[in-house]
């Protein structure tokens, strides 16, 4: 029971496929309340998906992108106290993925949007929840290794190599707090979003030979477990940390030879 007596807001839950999705159950079967975000289109879904998961969790709408939505969202709440964040949450229009020109195929109104929604988003749900967080609480959010070039992910990928940058910024800005800012980094899972970026399989076929440990593209848990570990007292004095969750390939210069 890691997460006994705290109250945890996840975003992006969508379909049970995803890692929200995991992390909500996780972190319910662990003690904890659980809040869930949606907003728009996505709330039905949403709130399909929180019915199965334990207890259902409340859905508060939440657009990341508008400035109402953020700043009512304490009153929205209705509650003292938030000891966990889940940033789950990432978009870009299509020519940022996979154009074939690359990264010049996207126009500036594109790359803005991507960087709103999947860089700029963490910061600012931070700031919006701020007067809630406990002195012991901690701000997870979901990443892709963003070290290196990927086939296709394009600006999403310098998308996620600024949230890398964010988290550690925002991680000096509230330690001083005792707030956690960390990161996990999951290997490529068949989740809605991955399902949107074109190529991408080729990373996922790719993944189970490059991991040492292999890697399943339809098991989220793995992430979520670390999520939710993070998420609790088990590490006090993590923060600004990028925790690689993908069966080791991060840590692997080249896939071994195809066994004949």
């Amino acid at each position: 029971m890691l997460l006994t007596n705290r109250t945890v807001l996840v975003t992006g839950v969508l379909t049970t496929s995803s890692i929200a999705f995991a992390v909500a159950r996780l972190a319910i079967e662990q003690g904890a309340d659980v809040v869930l975000t949606s907003f728009d289109r996505a709330l039905p879904v949403t709130r399909r998906a929180a019915r199965k998961l334990p207890g259902e969790p409340p859905v508060i709408e939440l657009d990341l992108t508008d400035p109402n939505h953020l700043s009512s969202l304490v009153d929205r709440l209705g509650i003292e106290r938030l000891d966990g964040v889940v940033h789950s949450v990432g978009f870009a229009p299509a020519d940022c993925l996979g154009h074939p020109d690359g990264l010049s195929g996207a126009s500036w109104n594109d790359v803005a949007t991507a960087l709103e929604v999947s860089t700029y988003s963490l910061t600012a749900l931070v700031r919006a929840v701020r007067p809630l967080l406990s002195p012991t609480a901690s701000v997870v959010g979901l990443d892709f290794d963003a070290s290196v070039a990927w086939p296709a992910y394009d600006w999403m990928g310098v998308a996620k190599a600024a949230l890398e940058a964010s988290s550690r910024y925002l991680a000096r800005d509230l330690g001083p707090a005792g707030v956690r800012v960390n990161l996990v980094a999951a290997g490529p899972l068949r989740t809605v979003a991955a399902r949107s970026i074109p190529g991408f399989a080729a990373i996922e076929d790719a993944w189970n030979h490059t991991a040492p440990l292999g890697w399943n593209v339809d098991d989220p848990e793995p992430a979520a477990r670390a999520v939710v570990a993070l998420l609790s007292d088990w590490f006090p004095a993590t923060t600004g940390e990028i925790i690689h969750v993908d069966g080791g390939t991060h840590a692997i210069g080249l896939a071994p030879p195809a066994e004949s």
